[in-house]
């Protein structure tokens, strides 16, 4: 990495190791017994006797300096020279995992047709740099960076699509003059609560899993939303729902959901992930008709009761739960000819005779084309 310019007054010194592999001395070796790496060396850096000045002058001549050591400033690389070889004329700008600090050193003002701007696995602790493309900008993605506010981002009054995912932010704020944004990706951060989503009327995918979230609030206006992903919170029931009528697909896994029966505010849900929760039975969910795909994985459901009126579903995944009556899956699953795929693994009806359960499966639901992991052979 370059150095910085030498600041008046001051003058580097430097130091020729005639030998560069100096055995400790004894008495060094046992000043620090067990902090040794596999070589041996303690960490400490020792000059030997024989070392010489380079440059003595710099010793008595506070005037000296040395230039044949100093690093030219054209040989310095700034975060612009990332984008050189862009056209000016691009409309699509991907700089990831590229140490980048600093969105203003990019010099983004000299593309002037950027409809997609990734910036993903950098540095950028804040974001500002981008007015000069709000009149084309429409996805902005900085997914994994050390951002801690959204703020910034006043102009953008055009985008659709937002990343903020994999950053520090706390709060959900300053976006409400994106009246255009459809996606908004806000996981793994550390926000707690939802809000400032209110103008956000034409919102359809919302994710904010791996938060520190307690409650569904907040989301009355968004009437368009149709995916909302809030796995890994901390949330304990299912309110707040009620205005999603567009809702078609809900993602709560890992959460401390005990009551399916809000859901009856959502009738229009086609697919359920709640696995890893709190559930005890499948109680409130037989108005559900529409559902398609349901993931009651890992929670403690005995029975599958509920699930008679789901004539659409195609696919169930249940496993880890303790599910034990091969009769009562199968009355209230054979009907279902849509329904394809099965996950049992882990319950009592699959760990008292593994050996049979496949067969057994398959016997009680021929329309089964895939159970657990593997494919159905017929």
């Amino acid at each position: 990495m370059a150095s910085e310019p030498e600041k008046e007054g001051h003058h580097p010194l430097h130091i020729d190791i005639q030998d560069n592999r100096v055995a400790p001395r004894e008495e060094d070796s046992a000043a620090s017994p067990g902090m040794r790496n596999s070589k041996g060396w303690d960490g400490k850096l020792r000059v030997p006797k024989s070392a010489l000045l380079a440059n003595p002058e710099a010793m008595s001549d506070s005037d000296y300096s040395d230039e044949d050591h100093v690093l030219r400033a054209d040989e310095i690389r700034a975060d612009e020279d990332l984008l050189d070889s862009e056209s000016s004329e691009s409309e699509e700008i991907t700089c990831t995992h590229s140490r980048i600090q600093s969105i203003p050193d990019l010099r983004l003002a000299r593309f002037k047709n950027i409809v997609r701007l990734c910036l993903r696995q950098n540095s950028i602790q804040e974001i500002e740099g981008l007015d000069h493309l709000a009149g084309t900008l429409k996805d902005l993605d900085l997914y994994d960076n050390l951002i801690s506010h959204m703020r910034g981002m006043d102009e953008l009054k055009n985008i659709t699509s937002l990343d903020l995912s994999f950053n520090k932010i706390k709060h959900i704020k300053n976006i409400t003059h994106m009246t255009d944004l459809k996606d908004l990706f806000l996981v793994a951060n550390k926000i707690s609560k939802i809000n400032g989503l209110d103008s956000l009327e034409r919102l359809s995918t919302l994710e904010l899993g791996s938060n520190r979230i307690r409650e569904l609030r907040n989301l009355d206006n968004l009437a368009c939303l149709e995916e909302l992903w809030v796995a890994k919170n901390k949330i304990m029931d299912l309110t707040g729902l009620a205005a999603l009528k567009k809702l078609r697909l809900l993602s709560i896994q890992s959460n401390r959901i005990r009551d399916l029966s809000p859901l009856k505010d959502v009738p229009q849900l086609e697919e359920l992930y709640i696995s890893h929760n709190a559930l005890e039975s499948l109680e409130g969910i037989e108005g559900n008709v529409n559902l398609k795909i349901l993931d009651i994985s890992n929670n403690h459901v005995s029975r599958v009761a509920g699930l008679e009126n789901l004539t659409k579903l195609e696919e169930l995944w249940a496993s880890y739960n303790k599910i034990d009556d091969f009769s009562e899956v199968e009355r209230t699953l054979k009907d279902k000819q849509g329904l394809t795929t099965v996950y049992f693994e882990g319950n009592p009806l699959q760990l008292r005779g593994p050996a049979l359960y496949r067969n057994k499966v398959r016997l009680a639901l021929p329309q089964i084309r895939q159970i657990d992991a593997s494919k159905s052979t017929l």
